[in-house]
């Protein structure tokens, strides 16, 4: 079945590209010229990645993909025309699992859209692993992808799942920066660990009753991340 891609921007010249080139790969390219017809376009049919542009007219690309997160795991790639590291990070903090700058290659973008689409693939279950990892208060579901914690669900982006799932079933186990990066985002990736620990922080956020004082993520200062279980 071919992969559904939604891309968001309102310059239509850089959209017409982007469509043109991923349906020559095969995949099928649906577009939006603004951040409220984007949401909408979520919210009533499934994607398997979504292109996102910050600067958009009536909603800007980080709201979009903050109200994204509320109801979906969707993979969103976001595009901006700054290559201000803020810019970089705070797509990350909304939920974001990678970004380009423009101006950019579009074998780039596609080299990126089929690495996502391939970790989202590998995330699947293998036959060896157990489905459902159960340690104290959490529970994950790794068929199903969902997370509960004290028994009640918890939203996680796909890359904050794909990382906790790594540790969870590794427990104990310290993960440098590093080599989160690698086996999380992939070799390919051109971001720095700077990425690791920005979603180590939300994910804190969203599963430590004090995030500052962490029960199931630790860091192992000046080596990195593990999970205590």
């Amino acid at each position: 079945m071919a992969k559904k891609v939604l891309v968001v921007d309102d310059e239509k010249l850089i959209v017409k590209g982007i469509r043109f080139s991923l349906e020559q790969d095969g995949m099928e390219v649906e577009c939006a010229y603004d951040g409220e017809e984007g949401l909408l376009m979520a919210k009533e049919r499934e994607y398997d990645l979504i292109l996102l542009d910050i600067m958009l007219p009536k909603m800007d690309g980080f709201t979009v993909c903050q109200h994204i997160r509320e109801f979906s795991n969707v993979p969103i790639v976001m595009l901006t025309a700054k290559g201000d590291d803020m810019d970089k990070i705070l797509g990350l903090e909304y939920g974001a699992d990678d970004y380009i700058t423009k101006p950019f290659n579009i074998l780039e973008v596609k080299a990126r859209i089929k690495a996502i689409m391939r970790r989202v693939k590998a995330g699947s279950p293998k036959t060896e692993k157990p489905s459902v990892v159960e340690s104290g208060d959490l529970k994950m579901d790794c068929e199903s992808r969902r997370l509960y914690v004290k028994g009640k669900e918890v939203n996680l982006t796909a890359k904050e799942f794909d990382l906790l799932e790594l540790l969870v079933t590794n427990p104990n186990k310290v993960y440098s920066r590093e080599r989160l990066l690698n086996l999380v985002w992939g070799y390919e990736y051109p971001g720095d660990v700077r990425t690791v620990d920005v979603h180590v922080r939300r994910m804190r956020e969203k599963i430590e009753s004090n995030p500052s004082e962490p029960r199931y993520v630790h860091t192992k200062w000046g080596v990195g991340y593990y999970y205590r279980c």
